[in-house]
């Protein structure tokens, strides 16, 4: 029997199906709804069958895990040799608040950091900065100068521990911190792993912590990339961000367009500045968003990956496995939370973290029940990091590789997001570039049209969020909320001016010159700030540095 005659076979049978019971049994019990699709607006078919999926090569499309194209993981073993990285994204108020945190997480049984800075640190701002006011501490973690990262990894030892870092436009201070800390602690920056964002262009996109036009802050990125390459070779040089984008209303297809066009841009610019691809490529990694549709998130990951491999292999010429593996952390949906039945979020991100699991991550932070409301409090986040546990050590969904591979849904999605996510990728090639893209308002107008249709299918009821626009109950009260002390502000500035008052002024000012002066040349920047940084010059004196030479970037309002 050939494949026509079994697909014909298939054809056949399905149309006797569809005729002959299908569409009996709806004429007399008509289906829920109307029409039924994914989170992203994809138009779910009733049932799913060979045909749905163009006939191939397995070894070609779908695989094997560690072998290219990588659709079904990285990893020759998955889970079955090691679980994922249990992370939770947390800091909050002064570094010794946010270092008890740590050590109460890593007790818990978390096996990575992942740390929040607070919005001035973000921008490169100092605490006592005028544009600071009201907001140090309060999002995350306030950093200023080498002191409070001394404080912040007390008694956690780095060789031990990988930590990953949300910091974006001064990501490269901060990662010089975090190697100057190692070294107070004797660790050599050889034996340090975690991952620093330093993901600009999603920031230009759907973020808005920027700091440096694009030029200078593509440099900033390809000099970590080349630094680390030689000085610091086990850590992950960028998290490149579909996160955010989906968070700003992206579909699964331009969260998976978006993020890889910007990484094709980064990998660009690394090439152009002189860097091999195959000695940086593989401390590339990613940053996805585990959204509820489980299984159009599981195929969103899984298309990710094996367009990614594509993309390095034929584009770019990689030739290492390592340089054409997607790797990737996911995070829970922060946007599906509601600050309604906070407890119902319990459920929500028990589903995404199944998405993130079923779909291979290689790190997960999930996200606290009572995040829509404040930053979340200790009970909170524990139970938060037991679902994690939970579903590693009682599912059994890590107990083999890629277990929904193979489904008719699955594979077919898989294709079709891959299949958009491409689309955009060509039509970003069309207009130049991610950077041409961005600032024509092409990516930001596409996210605005999702989240405008998405936000329309709730208003008026097509969409159902348990407790938003259905099952809702009356107003709830919130008695165990964290709420950061308005002294932080006042204890963060006493604390960098007793910092200044230690240092060596002068010495300060040479380290901060020959940054200026660097910045205006060629060289790698990044000797130059772990300069700056040793000598506890702050972050808002190595970023005003570098502002006066790069000046800072101003947004083109896209409507």
């Amino acid at each position: 029997m050939t494949l026509d005659d079994i697909r014909n076979g298939i054809r056949e049978k399905f149309k006797s199906w569809e005729e002959n019971l299908y569409k009996k049994t709806v004429s007399k019990f008509p289906e829920r709804q109307k029409k039924f699709t994914t989170q992203s607006f994809t138009p779910v078919k009733n049932i799913y069958t060979p045909l749905d999926r163009e006939p191939g090569s397995y070894n070609e499309t779908i695989g094997y895990p560690g072998l290219y194209p990588f659709t079904r993981g990285v990893q020759p073993t998955m889970y079955r040799g090691k679980f994922w990285t249990m992370r939770q994204y947390a800091g909050f108020g002064t570094a010794k608040e946010s270092n008890e945190r740590y050590r109460y997480l890593l007790h818990e049984g978390q096996s990575g950091l992942s740390v929040a800075f607070d919005l001035p640190t973000q921008i490169g701002y100092d605490s006592d900065d005028p544009m600071s006011l009201g907001e140090v501490g309060k999002v995350g973690v306030a950093i200023d100068t080498l002191a409070d990262m001394e404080i912040l990894f007390d008694k956690i030892p780095l060789d031990k521990v990988s930590t990953s870092m949300t910091i974006n436009a001064p990501a490269s201070v901060l990662l010089a911190m975090y190697i100057a800390v190692a070294e107070k602690q004797g660790v050599s920056r050889e034996k340090l792993t975690g991952t620093i964002q330093n993901d600009i262009l999603k920031e230009y996109i759907a973020r808005g912590t920027y700091i440096f036009p694009p030029k200078p802050s593509m440099r900033l990125i390809t000099n970590i990339f080349e630094y680390c390459a030689k000085e610091v070779p086990k850590w992950n040089t960028i998290s490149i961000s579909g996160y955010h984008i989906r968070e700003a209303g992206s579909t699964a297809a331009q969260e998976v367009g978006f993020t890889l066009a910007d990484g094709i841009a980064y990998v660009k610019a690394a090439i152009d500045a002189g860097l091999d691809v195959d000695e940086f490529a593989g401390q590339l990694s990613f940053f996805f968003n585990a959204h509820n549709d489980l299984l159009e998130e599981v195929a969103k990951y899984r298309a990710a990956r094996r367009l990614w491999a594509k993309i390095m292999k034929d584009r770019f010429k990689a030739k290492k496995d390592k340089s054409q593996m997607l790797r990737f952390h996911t995070q829970t949906a922060g946007s599906a939370l509601t600050a309604q039945q906070v407890d119902n979020n319990i459920v929500r991100v028990t589903i995404q973290t199944l998405a993130a699991v079923l779909g291979g991550t290689q790190s997960l932070h999930t996200n606290s029940r009572d995040e829509a409301l404040a930053l979340p409090n200790q009970e909170s986040v524990k139970i938060a990091l037991r679902t994690q546990q939970i579903v590693a050590y009682e599912s059994g969904v890590a107990n083999t590789i890629d277990p929904l591979a193979g489904s008719f849904y699955i594979e077919s999605l898989t294709d079709q997001i891959e299949k958009e996510a491409e689309d955009y990728i060509n039509k970003i090639d069309s207009l130049g570039g991610m950077i041409t893209a961005i600032e024509e308002g092409y990516v930001q107008k596409e996210i605005q049209k999702s989240a405008y249709k998405f936000n329309q299918e709730l208003e008026n009821g097509e969409r159902i969020v348990v407790g938003v626009n259905k099952f809702t109950d009356k107003d709830e009260e919130h008695s165990e909320l964290l709420k950061i002390n308005e002294k932080v502000q006042k204890e963060q500035i006493k604390f960098l001016n007793e910092q200044r008052n230690k240092r060596d002024g002068k010495e300060v000012e040479e380290k901060l010159d020959a940054l200026k002066k660097a910045s205006a040349g060629n060289d790698n920047l990044m000797p130059y700030i772990l300069d700056a940084v040793k000598v506890y010059a702050s972050i808002g004196e190595i970023c005003n540095a570098m502002r006066q030479v790069f000046g800072e970037y101003k947004e083109n309002v896209v409507l």
